[in-house]
């Protein structure tokens, strides 16, 4: 009975998060610190792992926070090894590193730029050298900028939001392509965005946008390789790119507006990326999943 109570407690307190409604607040940097959030976002997983990925290898970027801390330990927990790409949150990182760890895995993390293609590439060496292979890829860094006005996005603004959301998709899949076995998966981060538009986030939207395009096509590319490509659309979730990028009043009230009427906790995304990962989903390739708190976007 007593073995019980660790599991009891964590449902319990991932009961708590969701329905906690995040109090006012910001950041003034991108990408945005989990550490200084309140409340925390919910990156553990809610089941049990099972051996989906047992053996496998996978490189996340954006993975020491939000949505790609939550893919990294639930991967974790299926028996895969991670290598977890981030810009500079270093303290964010070593804290993902540290949890994977303690789930028996081996972890890797390498701070750089995705927007430049010679880190991809080294990016990608260090982790078939120090982990021995690659099985999937998990594109998913992101920026955003809030504009009122089209008029209001620097070309700076835009080259760099479009740098890091889609050109690094290219230069990391590029990288990854010599290593990815038949059966390996590619599995790109796209956005509600994308289906309903933003009218504050255009280049970002757009970027969003290009993503499901580049998902399908890679899909069709590579289908004789038996790599299959899929993309996940989140929704409203908790992340830290949502402090970093709203005012404080706005993002009190993220995820307000969708049917469930909440933002959505990274361990509510993550189980997508192990279906798309595992063989679960052996059939699926250029296909998008929509965790996204009850949004019907027909796509």
């Amino acid at each position: 009975m007593a073995s019980k109570q660790p599991a009891r407690k964590q449902k319990q307190e991932q009961k708590q998060v969701k329905e906690q409604k995040q109090p006012p607040q910001e950041q003034r940097r991108q990408p945005g610190i989990e550490s200084k959030m309140r409340p925390r976002p919910q990156a553990e997983p809610e089941h049990r792992g099972c051996g989906k990925l047992d053996g496998k290898v996978a490189l996340i970027t954006g993975g020491d926070s939000g949505i790609g801390r939550a893919v990294a330990l639930a991967f974790a927990a299926e028996g895969a090894d991670v290598a977890i790409v981030y810009l500079d949150e270093h303290d964010d990182a070593e804290e993902t590193r540290r949890r994977v760890e303690a789930k028996g895995r081996r972890a890797l993390a390498i701070a750089g730029d995705v927007g430049d293609e010679r880190f991809c590439r080294r990016a990608v060496e260090r982790t078939v050298k120090a982990l021995g292979r690659l099985d999937v890829l998990i594109n998913n860094a992101a920026e955003q900028h809030e504009q009122e006005s089209l008029e209001d996005i620097t070309a700076k603004q835009l080259e760099r939001t479009f740098r890091t959301n889609i050109f690094a998709y290219f230069f990391m899949t590029k990288a990854a392509l010599r290593h990815l076995p038949a059966g390996g998966a590619i599995i790109n981060t796209t956005s509600v965005t994308a289906y309903k538009g933003s009218p504050e986030l255009l280049d970002y939207s757009s970027t969003k946008g290009a993503i499901v395009s580049f998902t399908r096509s890679l899909a069709l590319n590579l289908a004789g390789k038996k790599i299959r490509v899929n993309g996940v659309a989140p929704g409203p979730i908790w992340t830290p790119l949502i402090p970093a990028s709203f005012d404080a009043e706005r993002t009190a009230k993220h995820g307000g507006k969708v049917p469930l009427k909440r933002a959505g906790q990274p361990s509510e995304v993550a189980p997508s990326y192990v279906f798309l990962a595992s063989a679960d989903s052996s059939y699926m390739s250029g296909q998008i999943l929509h965790p996204n708190g009850g949004t019907v976007v027909n796509g």
